[in-house]
């Protein structure tokens, strides 16, 4: 394989930089998704770097540094470093020793190769120094991480029965990743063992409902999660994510159309809203989707604000109307409906009139309810239920 030298900001960036020249350039390389997306061309967020240092020298050598440095899962050579821009996941180069699907016990090594055998797929096993060349350990033993890259192909590393026994969650990591890279055709070989993961139930059940949440969310946040999900259908592994049975012709079909929404109108990403898309109008549904995910009380809240069928927003209501539904339902319900209403509306024309919609929604803002207690009291209402009473008739 030809010389690849990675060009990016963020590699030469003078955090980036001092943090490899602390540990020595031949001694820390960056890895994984950074390098990845990198050479596709795509902006990258987080950086992770891996060290054949031993963590306590890591911190060590970053304290002495200036940085900040903090242990977050040191038993498993993970340092995270906090920096003036943004914040570094340092790694040291590691062989798995025992696995439970969930968890690794590690032994802490020197070999690059090794380090990289024990990733989940051949795209993340690429690595680049402070010069941003690029290693491809994999190509040693026979298989190209860079060929793969460059082709669109997710693959796992070596058996994929043995790289998902290691961590159940490699299985929805497949299908973001590949469909993302090659969405056309997914590596079959992948396919089935997923599908295996599946009817076998036992690892699927075992992960935790804070990590299929996380992992679910990083699905929603691209373009291609409709796809992926229709995939995961196929491999029966929507049960394992969803305490419900998706309609998936309507439900995945208003994602679709939500996503197009925030695409082509240039409105944010919006996973939380992306998620309400794909759960049914209710609140019981709600509390099972919000136990099973860990979802906190803000989000639950706000999923059954979005799925509350007794707003009716439509695109051509008065401002009247928009601003009695906007006093009942809450702002940010109402225009979470509007874009569930919208995802939905056959007519594709109604664009405008959504968007001057959910503009005037913005900056609505709640007024104050003048009718106070004693007003009510002076007036001869009585104290208890029936003040409260007469309160929510008069509002």
């Amino acid at each position: 394989m030809k010389s690849v030298v990675l060009t990016a900001s963020w590699l030469q960036a003078s955090d980036t930089q001092k943090i490899m020249q602390t540990l020595g350039h031949d001694m820390v390389r960056v890895v994984g998704g950074c390098v990845r997306d990198a050479l596709r061309g795509v902006s990258v967020t987080d950086i992770d770097m891996a060290t054949s240092h031993l963590p306590d020298v890591v911190r060590d050598k970053l304290t002495a540094a200036g940085f900040k440095v903090i242990p977050t899962g040191i038993e498993h050579g993970t340092v995270t470093v906090v920096a003036a821009e943004r914040n570094f996941e340092i790694t040291t180069l590691r062989e798995d020793i025992e696995t439970d699907g969930r968890h690794a016990k590690v032994s802490f090594g020197q070999d690059w190769q090794a380090d990289a055998a024990r990733r989940d797929f051949t795209v993340n096993a690429l690595y680049a120094d402070s010069n941003g060349v690029v290693y491809d350990p994999l190509e040693a033993s026979g298989t190209s991480s860079l060929a793969d890259l460059e082709a669109g192909v997710v693959r796992f590393i070596g058996d994929p029965d043995t790289r998902i026994a290691e961590d159940y969650l490699r299985v929805l990591r497949f299908f973001r990743f590949s469909t993302q890279l090659q969405p056309e055709a997914p590596d079959a070989e992948a396919i089935e063992a997923c599908a295996r993961a599946a009817n076998q139930k036992e690892g699927m059940l075992a992960l935790s409902g804070e990590r299929l949440g996380q992992e679910l969310f990083k699905l929603l946040s691209h373009t291609t999660a409709p796809h992926a999900l229709d995939l995961m259908q196929q491999a029966g592994l929507l049960p394992f994510i969803f305490p419900f049975t998706p309609a998936m012709d309507i439900q995945n079909k208003r994602l679709d159309n939500l996503i197009d929404i925030q695409d082509t109108q240039f409105f944010e990403p919006d996973v939380l809203l992306r998620l309400a898309a794909l759960c049914p109008d209710s609140k019981v549904v709600i509390d099972q989707l919000s136990e099973k995910l860990r979802l906190s009380k803000k989000q639950t809240k706000r999923l059954k604000g979005a799925l509350d069928t007794s707003c009716h927003p439509v695109c051509y209501m008065s401002a009247r109307e928009m601003r009695r539904a906007l006093y009942v339902s809450g702002r940010e319900a109402f225009i979470d409906r509007c874009f569930l209403t919208w995802a939905m509306d056959k007519k594709t024309n109604n664009a405008v009139q959504w968007r001057a919609l959910i503009a005037m929604a913005t900056s609505w803002e709640k007024p104050d309810f003048p009718l106070t207690g004693d007003m009510m009291k002076t007036a001869g209402v009585p104290e208890g239920p029936e003040m409260g009473r007469v309160s929510e008739e008069v509002e």
